[in-house]
């Protein structure tokens, strides 16, 4: 694998923590306070402890944690039929265009409208995901309400489980319309509710599934993190019993300045580049951090009904330059497979991490009749660098900046819901209480 972009993406994720909230928050919040935010993040960044420097980690901290072969669905267990595998595929031509629009889906929200922000091509709305050897079947908003009717389901994530969850929302309004339960000041974490089906879906918000408190310098919030790696984060834990689906994801919010913790000793960081102080890699937290959610689930001895599934990483993909210098995303076509770079690059080594971690789990869980099950989505996602807000997410005080890491709505995002619908039939053709295998995922329409 080749490091230097790991380079790129040093540069890219640089300013994240500083501007990544102000993308998750809602832009209908105070649009003062998000320029007062952003102005006292970027003065206490300068006072940050680690002052980055522009070098990455050297290629030879990060081979140690490469794995010789990178799992897959298909090996792991999770695709039970070869000519099935609905991870493995390439987009193709779909005259039929989106289930819904920016005027159909009434709980769109104005970040993730790119044509009402100035996005005037829309060839990227007419792909739709085609698997190797099978069909993957169009959503069905009544099939999927009747299959969750009294249940409840989250998504246990940063923005981009929001970006899901808002997907979602947007497809099933073609049955039937929910309505807003709750929703924080900072809009991250939300809850619907559709009446007719007694169905309940929630956002529950974490950006590294551990423990975490937000660096502060001078009295401002830095973007950096101390994450204690062997403590869980009960902001989305404690609300664990109540859920029956949970679909755990996370990833971006690792690529930042952030000390890492375990047994309350320092371990080491990400991206300090101080002296005398290991710089471990994200992989190296982001395998302890589902390690351990995960973990957190399987001993969960109040959670015997939860189905648990893993939406694999979500690569960011600007290009000519990084978050703050000049990144931009304005392809306006798919890719195809063997267009992917470097084979995925690390956003293939971050997804190889979290699918051995929910193989170690789902293994762990058999003897308890737990489930797990994964939404791939890594590989689908890498051929759609036409799918981001670019420059059409509507931040006015952010012009200039391209977001190159949320998915625009409607767009190649729905089709991690058209996955999610595969699963839970797959799921519901063997009733919860009743499992005595672990999750073999089928694909078959």
């Amino acid at each position: 694998m080749e490091f230097g972009e790991e380079k790129v993406r040093h540069k890219m994720h640089l300013f994240l923590g500083a501007c990544c909230s102000l993308i998750c928050n809602s832009y209908r919040s105070k649009l003062a306070k998000a320029k007062s935010v952003l102005g006292s993040v970027v003065e206490g960044a300068k006072a940050f402890r680690g002052q980055i420097s522009k070098n990455m980690p050297t290629a030879r901290k990060f081979s140690k944690q490469r794995p010789k072969q990178m799992p897959n669905a298909l090996s792991l267990g999770f695709v039970d039929d070869e000519r099935c595998d609905l991870f493995t595929g390439r987009w193709i031509r779909d005259v039929r265009g989106p289930l819904y629009t920016n005027f159909s889906c009434k709980t769109l929200p104005y970040q993730r409208d790119c044509l009402l922000h100035g996005r005037t091509d829309k060839d990227f709305l007419h792909w739709r995901w085609k698997p190797d050897q099978c069909e993957l079947p169009v959503f069905n908003a009544r099939s999927f309400l009747n299959i969750v009717q009294g249940k409840t389901m989250a998504f246990i994530g940063d923005s981009l489980a929001r970006n899901q969850m808002e997907s979602l929302l947007c497809l099933l309004s073609a049955e039937e319309t929910p309505t807003q339960v709750y929703r924080d000041a900072e809009d991250r974490t939300a809850t619907c509710h559709f009446p007719r089906h007694n169905f309940t879906i929630m956002v529950l918000w974490t950006q590294f599934l551990v423990s975490a408190s937000e660096i502060i310098a001078n009295g401002s919030a830095t973007g950096g993190f101390h994450l204690h790696l062997d403590k869980i984060d009960d902001s989305w834990a404690q609300k664990l019993s109540a859920i029956d689906y949970a679909i755990i994801s996370d990833g971006q919010w690792f690529f930042r300045p952030n000390y890492l913790y375990e047994g309350g000793r320092f371990v080491g960081c990400i991206y300090c580049q101080e002296t005398n102080v290991t710089d471990l890699g994200p992989g190296f937290a982001i395998q302890k951090a589902f390690r351990l959610a995960l973990k957190y689930i399987n001993d969960c001895n109040s959670c015997p009904r939860i189905v648990t599934i893993l939406r694999t990483f979500s690569p960011s993909q600007f290009e000519n330059g990084g978050w703050n210098a000049g990144g931009t995303c304005t392809r306006t076509s798919p890719l195809a497979p063997e267009e992917i770079k470097d084979g995925g690059g690390l956003d293939w080594y971050y997804r190889g991490i979290q699918l051995a971690e929910i193989d170690s789990a789902r293994k762990l869980g058999e003897k308890k009749g737990n489930v797990f099950d994964i939404l791939d989505v890594t590989r689908a996602m890498l051929m759609r660098p036409d799918g981001h807000p670019g420059l059409h997410w509507g931040n006015q005080w952010m012009k200039g900046y391209s977001d190159c890491i949320h998915w625009c709505l409607p767009g190649p995002i729905d089709a991690w819901n058209d996955f999610l619908l595969q699963v839970l039939r797959r799921q519901s053709r063997n009733p919860l209480g009743s499992r005595t295998h672990g999750s073999r995922f089928i694909g078959r329409k």
